[in-house]
């Protein structure tokens, strides 16, 4: 089932807020630090204990967040809707269709922990990451 989640940037606090939440919500929470994945060696040392990917889950509540907003972290750019997809075709349709008169971040493609996955920017301004992993 496709759905819209919220992914927060939290800009170094990711852990922190995370658990917070867990805390707030009696959720579930898993994070994956930027030294656990393939991407280490390309990051610099103290970017390794920094999250890259979180995910808090409770009955049909799911809020996803990471540190890696970088350098362009402002409020008001703090947050992205991710749209987790059921289908390589839902994906591909929803971001051409999104991406028109915006600006594509990253392509979709597939990554690392076996998802194809792409950003853009809407012509609006809006934050959009796409996600869509095979079963």
């Amino acid at each position: 089932m496709t759905q819209i989640v919220a992914y927060l940037n939290l800009n170094g606090k990711c852990e922190e807020a995370m658990n917070f939440y867990k805390d707030c919500l009696g959720a579930e929470l898993t994070l994956q630090r930027v030294g656990e994945t393939p991407m280490s060696n390309q990051m610099p040392a103290e970017m390794h204990d920094k999250v890259l990917h979180s995910m808090l889950v409770k009955d049909t509540i799911t809020l996803m967040a990471s540190d890696m907003r970088g350098k362009d972290f402002v409020k008001g750019n703090d947050t992205t809707l991710l749209f987790n997809c059921s289908s390589e075709e839902e994906i591909t349709s929803y971001f051409n269709n999104l991406s028109q008169g915006g600006t594509v971040k990253l392509p979709l493609m597939k990554q690392f922990w076996g998802a194809t996955y792409g950003e853009l920017i809407d012509k609006y301004g809006k934050e959009w990451a796409f996600n869509f992993m095979e079963s």
